[in-house]
């Protein structure tokens, strides 16, 4: 199963679109996860049309619109992986610790909002992936999103893709 992960999308704030190299991504991806600062509902709808399966949630500045249809954390099963989406972890430091405590029964978190990718494991083997922004780099030298397979329960192939301009 193919995956794409991406976060802090802010269309149109930020970008009027989704690069089209991510557009590509979406087609050729069995599920795509989004974790959450979408900005637009319209977003939510193109990409709910255009993937095979979306996946996921709101964040700090989303609206009433978005916020009606999407969780805070969205949890879900992908071939055997327990997987759990939220926007927010807090501080970098101490997130391995604080995230293997609140999600115990959770193998993948994919989360955003820094604009800063990461890929750790915690000491309780909770992967936690965060895929950057493909629109808006802040402080990175990239604009980002993540691709990843799953393969009996596990997360393999786990790429961070640099938005080409």
């Amino acid at each position: 199963m193919r995956l794409l992960l991406i976060a802090d999308t802010h269309v149109p704030k930020r970008a009027r679109d989704l690069p089209a190299q991510v557009w590509d991504e979406v087609a050729r991806a069995d599920v795509v996860v989004h974790a959450g600062d979408w900005i637009a509902p319209e977003l939510v709808d193109e990409l709910t049309a255009r993937s095979a399966r979306l996946v996921g949630c709101w964040g700090n500045n989303d609206g009433p619109e978005v916020r009606s249809r999407l969780p805070e954390r969205a949890d879900v099963t992908l071939a055997g992986l327990r997987l759990t989406v939220v926007h927010e972890t807090g501080a970098a430091g101490g997130r391995e610790a604080r995230m293997a405590r609140l999600y115990p029964d959770t193998d993948v978190l994919v989360f955003g909002h820094s604009h800063v990718p990461w890929d750790s494991t915690t000491s309780t083997g909770l992967r936690l992936l965060n895929p950057g922004s493909p629109t808006d780099r802040r402080r990175q030298p990239f604009c980002t999103y993540l691709t990843a397979s799953i393969d009996d329960a596990k997360v393999t192939d786990v790429i961070l893709h640099r938005v080409e301009k």
